[in-house]
């Protein structure tokens, strides 16, 4: 009786000790636990770059934009505001409703050391600039002359992750100035 235990005993660990060496099947295993985390870093690698590539994007669009009011003679209206919100969302393949523009012609008082606004319009969910918005934007803008102006163009753009991998909801804004290029001011018509 003693001897069939003893020989059960060392069956058992050589059971034990064959299929703490037995590979078959790990693939198969080791595949099943890898295959969801490469899939997650594969989208969220994806997600990454297309966050990337959509603020490169709207930042292409915005000095567009601030080129093309630099370079205007005429009135700007809002004729002229609507159609420079459906350009941004045409150059940033958005929807119109997820696209927002404000456009401020901004004057540098030198003998106060301010920027004064001369005028600021919005197509979108943004609010018109206020002198008191501006007043101290010494780091934002340039040194400039006194009486001198430029555009101040800011674009806002709603980016929805195409995967919820980590990145969030979030909105890509654009600061952009330009000084107008043959005029000395860009005027707002009402």
């Amino acid at each position: 009786m003693e001897h069939k235990r003893t020989w059960k005993r060392a069956t058992l660990r050589h059971w034990v000790k064959r299929y703490s060496r037995d590979e078959d099947g790990s693939i198969a295993i080791e595949m099943m636990i890898l295959l969801p985390m490469l899939f997650w870093a594969f989208l969220t690698l994806f997600s990454i770059f297309d966050a990337y590539r959509k603020h490169s994007l709207n930042q292409k669009a915005a000095f567009t934009i601030g080129d093309m009011i630099s370079r205007e003679t005429a009135l700007i209206d809002q004729a002229f505001l609507n159609g420079t919100q459906e350009l941004l969302a045409y150059l940033t393949n958005e929807n119109v409703t997820d696209t927002s523009i404000r456009i401020t012609s901004v004057k540098f008082d030198a003998d106060n050391n301010i920027y004064k606004r001369d005028w600021s319009k919005t197509k979108g969910w943004v609010p018109e600039l206020k002198n008191n918005n501006i007043s101290n934007w010494h780091t934002r803008l340039p040194i400039m002359p006194h009486n001198e102006r430029i555009m101040v163009v800011e674009t806002f753009v709603k980016y929805n992750p195409p995967y919820n991998t980590g990145l969030s909801d979030h909105e890509i804004v654009n600061f952009v100035f330009t000084r107008p290029r043959y005029a000395p001011q860009i005027l707002w018509s009402d």
